[in-house]
């Protein structure tokens, strides 16, 4: 599975410069190649990152995770979300998993990888405790 350069230059863009709050990428399987789908500004929240993936469909996603610590520190973790739903169909879910970690090592600079079926496996709350 190719990975489009526009996938890592975005990545580099959120990481580096913090142009984008979220990316969301999608698999083209006629051009074998992950692509972006879609972009989020800095200014939208969580809630308008998970209303961006589709509810019967894969994706993988990255997301920049704004928080602070106990000790009143302003930090930020790149989160990488694989989007796996169990409607999504059975083809999809095993190009999606076995496409995974060669993606994933393209993108240089995720923190924390969550594994998500459905939208609870990736609540706020469950961002929150894997970020710190």
């Amino acid at each position: 599975m190719a990975v489009h350069d526009d996938c890592k230059l975005k990545f580099l863009e959120l990481k580096a410069k913090r142009t984008y709050r979220f990316i969301v990428f999608k698999i083209e399987e006629k051009q074998k190649q992950v692509v972006v789908e879609k972009v989020g500004e800095p200014t939208q929240s969580y809630e308008d990152f998970t209303a961006s993936l589709p509810a019967d469909e894969c994706r993988y996603a990255v997301y920049d995770f704004d928080f602070v610590t106990e000790e009143n520190c302003q930090k930020s973790r790149i989160f990488f979300i694989a989007w796996s739903p169990d409607t999504s169909r059975v083809r999809s879910k095993m190009i999606y998993a076995s496409s995974k970690d060669r993606f994933k090592r393209e993108l240089d600079g995720i923190q924390v990888e969550l594994q998500a079926t459905d939208p609870t496996e990736m609540g706020l709350d469950v961002i929150r405790s894997r970020a710190s």
